[in-house]
């Protein structure tokens, strides 16, 4: 009992430090986008010092030029991505589906292949990537921002760990009802995948929402621009203050504490279950 009681309490105290490391940036970010620059800068830094400078999110909100950009630049990155999203959780569950519930020569080498890019940085294929957007004409459009990075090999690799162990029973009943096997992952498989999809949904928004490099390659227009990219320019300009760039980085965190917080029940289950299954 007694050992039991100091290993719970060794597990709650090093999850207290964890979450302290993780809480301590966002609370700061918070923090300091209602502060002046004077306070920003202080050592040591004031945490709560009582100052509220709502006008830097005014000017995060209107830029440093007054052109309001950046409210344009939050609709570029949450459509680029959303049907990043959309796209990806569709053909990774698709692929996913089928190399778990159907037999065919080569299938765990296809798998391999797959799994094997992961290995690949995408610095060594951004060029060649580069190329071929730009060989296409989708360079500064949503389309360049969006195809080449429509899927990725750890979602087909998450889906398929996911699928592997669903009842073929359910499978074998369809087709005896004459479902057609498109039907059978629209009426069977995604209905009964929520966790694992939304656990993929959640990761994919963030990586895209959060993505820099490409969108750095693809973008030319203003107007095109990411939230990335308009934060790192707001940071560079001469007049700009520390409130008001922590003010932008606030209002870029906000979806992402939405959408988690929505999804949080099938994010939390799905990763179980992922974890359940890879043992």
């Amino acid at each position: 009992m007694v050992k039991g009681f100091l290993t719970s309490s060794a597990a709650w105290f090093f999850l207290i430090i964890f979450a302290i490391f993780i809480l301590t940036p966002i609370v700061f970010m918070f923090t300091a986008s209602i502060m002046s620059s004077k306070n920003i800068t202080r050592i040591p830094y004031p945490w709560f010092s009582g100052e509220f400078r709502w006008q830097n999110y005014w000017q995060a909100i209107k830029g440093n030029d007054g052109k309001f950009l950046y409210p344009r630049c939050i609709w570029n990155s949450f459509v680029v991505a959303s049907l990043t999203t959309i796209g990806t959780v569709f053909l990774c569950s698709l692929t996913g589906f089928g190399l778990a519930k159907y037999k065919f020569k080569g299938r765990t080498i296809v798998l391999l292949l797959i799994l094997a890019t992961m290995m690949i940085p995408f610095e060594a294929i951004m060029i060649p990537l580069y190329l071929i957007v730009t060989n296409l004409k989708m360079q500064d459009t949503y389309a360049g921002l969006i195809v080449p990075l429509i899927m990725n090999a750890f979602g087909v690799f998450m889906m398929r760990q996911f699928l592997i162990t669903f009842p073929d029973e359910l499978i074998d009943a369809a087709r005896i009802d004459g479902a057609s096997e498109f039907g059978i992952y629209l009426r069977i498989i995604l209905p009964n995948s929520t966790p694992a999809l939304a656990t993929l949904a959640v990761l994919t928004f963030r990586s895209q929402w959060d993505n820099l490099i490409w969108p750095l390659l693809i973008v030319q227009s203003p107007e095109k621009r990411t939230i990335p990219l308009y934060i790192i320019q707001f940071a560079t300009e001469k007049y700009t203050n520390e409130g008001a760039m922590m003010a932008a980085a606030a209002i870029a965190s906000v979806p992402m504490f939405i959408l988690f917080f929505t999804l949080t029940n099938y994010f939390l289950t799905g990763a179980e279950l992922f974890a359940a299954k890879k043992d």
